[in-house]
């Protein structure tokens, strides 16, 4: 009898505990958005405000979050030369570890292939919006006058410098501190309506482009998929392992950022909260600040690994064999042009119309076909990068002495 009370305790324990976690119910509302979109595409086009509401309001909460953690971190640090450490080592690392990105995309489509298919079943879209704005060159000005994250987190050094020298240093960190707990409180009671922007976000997508349109090209979204989970398990699975962390403990402990991101197709909806999640894994709010604001700009594993497959799917479509040298060409140019896919609107297209443009191989118009499973793969890309930047961060904190075991 008591077993049996002991197994029933333990059942409602588990039901619980799913019931009052909130990505029980994103996933719900994520399955409920693909069926509405897929069995009432009409009234799943109306759910767009949803999602992009849900999204508007967690940026509102961005720009604060990032510039009173990196001035309260900063100013909490004491050792400034340590501070310039972590800036150089992070920036280091995002080159290493996107360049590695690029080269796996580029390896694993030469190997899989997914440009071989009948060019004639594809839907072909508008793509001169795109094609128009490709430059040959990266402008390092235009980037930073359209990256606000950028902006913020230099004005944020800035003025965390200037309090370590401050005599009003302790009642300003207070002050600070104080408006820091009330916005992340108040992001708290916003993220209960995660499940609705998921929800809005999916069901858009699903309604507007359908998933009759994923069917042609199938072939270069698995291998998007795979690559990326190749690269999140073997990559960033290796480096975890090499700082004596789980990738699956890491996981398992941002999956609730996991699922917004799968709804709304957008890492920014996921940046406040995984910037506090990182906190409560051990990292010291300093390195969260530094890592982070500067790794959503530098450090976009899944766009890499898209635009290298990308720009490899387009020369095999159009049956173009490009020589080592112009691979080694291809990956020079992503190493820089993938730095703009962050502060560019219609990023990712943008930049592969400007890689494509500076090889002179790849025909531009190509682009028209991958914008009918842009959309699904924007998920991908958005939950890599959201992965690599956490990884990253937990990996720095530990190498500077900054992560304590919680």
């Amino acid at each position: 009898m008591s077993n049996s009370l002991s197994s029933q305790s333990v059942q409602k324990s588990i039901w619980f505990q799913i019931r009052t976690n909130l990505s029980f119910y994103v996933l719900i509302a994520i399955i409920i958005g693909i069926c509405l979109g897929y069995f009432y595409p009409a009234e799943a086009l109306k759910m767009e405000i949803v999602g992009k509401t849900f999204v508007d309001i967690i940026k509102i909460f961005i720009i604060p979050i990032i510039f009173l953690t990196i001035v309260l971190g900063i100013s909490s640090i004491g050792d400034l030369k340590k501070v310039g450490r972590i800036g150089i080592k992070s920036l280091l690392y995002f080159e290493i570890v996107t360049t590695l990105a690029l080269a796996i995309g580029i390896v694993v489509a030469l190997w899989l292939e997914p440009g071989k298919i009948d060019r004639t079943g594809l839907a072909i879209q508008d793509a001169s919006k795109f094609t128009k704005q490709a430059g040959s060159s990266f402008n390092w000005f235009q980037f930073f006058k359209t990256n606000s994250t950028l902006q913020v987190l230099c004005l944020a050094i800035i003025i965390g410098i200037m309090l370590n020298y401050s005599k009003h240093r302790i009642k300003a960190v207070h002050f600070l501190g104080k408006i820091s707990h009330y916005i992340f409180t108040a992001l708290k009671w916003v993220m209960y309506l995660a499940p609705l922007g998921a929800f809005g976000g999916m069901a858009f997508t699903i309604g507007k482009f359908g998933l009759k349109t994923l069917i042609p090209l199938a072939k270069l979204m698995g291998c998007v998929y795979l690559t990326m989970f190749l690269f999140v398990f073997l990559v960033l699975g290796s480096i975890m392992r090499y700082s004596k962390l789980s990738i699956w403990q890491y996981l398992k402990d941002i999956k609730e950022e996991l699922l917004i991101v799968l709804g709304t197709s957008s890492s920014e909806a996921a940046l406040p909260s995984i910037m506090r999640k990182l906190e409560k894994m051990g990292c010291s709010k300093s390195v969260v600040g530094l890592v982070i604001p500067t790794g959503y700009s530098f450090n976009l594993d899944g766009t890499s690994i898209y635009l290298s497959m990308a720009a490899i799917f387009l020369a095999q479509l159009y049956n173009i064999s490009l020589s080592p040298s112009e691979l080694g060409m291809m990956l020079l140019i992503l190493m820089i042009t993938s730095k703009g896919a962050a502060g560019v609107t219609g990023s990712g297209f943008i930049v592969l119309a400007s890689t494509l443009a500076a090889l002179h191989r790849i025909p531009l118009e190509g682009l028209a076909f991958l914008l009918g499973v842009d959309k699904f793969m924007s998920e991908a890309r958005a939950i890599t990068n959201l992965i690599g930047n956490g990884v990253a961060t937990l990996v720095i904190a530990k190498s500077e002495n900054e992560w304590v075991k919680p």
